[in-house]
């Protein structure tokens, strides 16, 4: 209990930073923006404030999803990061149809950008975004041991955050392009391909949350695979009602019927301990397994 009191410790900390960097940032890119004269970093600064109230919201149900289960929330509140995964998915997709709206509209009438500002805040828009984004990273790795064990709230918020560190690069170049070039219509371009980028990502994480939501298989998981390794493990004749899904992206559960030969009824401790072992080394958490016999199972009627 206390390696999990660690994590959750150490990932909300990371989430909270993040939130008060891209608050902060977003103020300060709108006064950067705006001296500038650049589309691309106003509509960034709109972005970057989407994200901090995004990931003010994940924060909150981070911390709110690690409470214990209840009467009422028997598998406790760990889906209900997911929500915050659903909400900021949404809030970029929208930034992003804004931003590309807006980025069309200054090619019709093109303004005189401050490339130099642009370089200035480009250089600490990457340095804001990379330092959060390797928090959230190495804070949650630490805690783990594993760079995988995310879910998909952090994922999401690393996500963005990360976007954000490679948008201000292009911006960057972009500066410098018209710096030396003149054509002021690159800022527009840059805010357009900033948001389809992050549109497209997006629109990747919010369809990979409603899989959890929608209780898929886990994507790193062969679900005919695991069914065919379980049914090799002696005593075990066959294996059926196999489900595995996951509750937030990194806490899985898995539930089976498993037929043995009646000869090994007092070998079932054996059975169930080899069954654990290999759902642990697919990262099963939460396995529910019914034995059952030849003579007596369900695999023909409804269980």
């Amino acid at each position: 209990m206390g390696h999990q009191h660690q994590h959750d410790h150490t990932g909300s900390k990371g989430l909270s930073l993040a939130f008060w960097l891209n608050l902060s940032f977003s103020v300060i890119e709108v006064t950067g923006g705006i001296l500038t004269n650049s589309t691309a970093i106003i509509a960034d600064a709109f972005h970057d404030f989407m994200d901090a109230v995004a990931i003010g919201i994940a924060v909150w149900l981070e911390k709110f999803s690690g409470k214990k289960r209840t009467a009422k929330f028997s598998y406790g509140y760990k889906r209900f990061s997911l929500l915050a995964a659903l909400g900021m998915s949404a809030f970029l997709i929208t930034g992003a149809v804004l931003m590309s709206v807006s980025a069309i509209r200054s090619f019709s009438t093109p303004k005189e950008v401050n490339s130099l500002g642009m370089l200035a805040l480009a250089f600490f828009g990457v340095a804001i975004n990379g330092f959060a984004y390797l928090r959230i990273k190495n804070g949650n790795s630490s805690s783990h041991g594993h760079a995988h064990m995310h879910n998909q709230n952090s994922k999401a918020i690393m996500l963005h955050l990360l976007e954000d560190a490679l948008g201000w690069i292009a911006v960057l170049i972009g500066a410098a392009v018209i710096y030396f070039t003149g054509w002021n219509w690159i800022d527009g371009a840059l805010a357009l391909g900033i948001a389809g980028f992050i549109g497209y990502n997006a629109t990747r994480n919010l369809i990979d949350t409603l899989k959890v939501l929608l209780q898929s298989v886990p994507e790193h998981i062969n679900i005919d695979q695991l069914q065919e390794a379980i049914g090799n493990i002696e005593g075990i004749e066959d294996v059926h009602d196999l489900h595995i899904w996951s509750m937030d992206g990194v806490y899985h559960i898995g539930s089976m019927h498993v037929i043995i030969h009646p000869s090994e009824n007092n070998r079932e401790d054996h059975i169930y301990a080899a069954i654990v072992q290999l759902l642990e080394q697919h990262n099963i958490q939460h396995p529910t397994i019914q034995f059952e016999t030849a003579q007596r199972n369900c695999k023909f009627t409804e269980c």
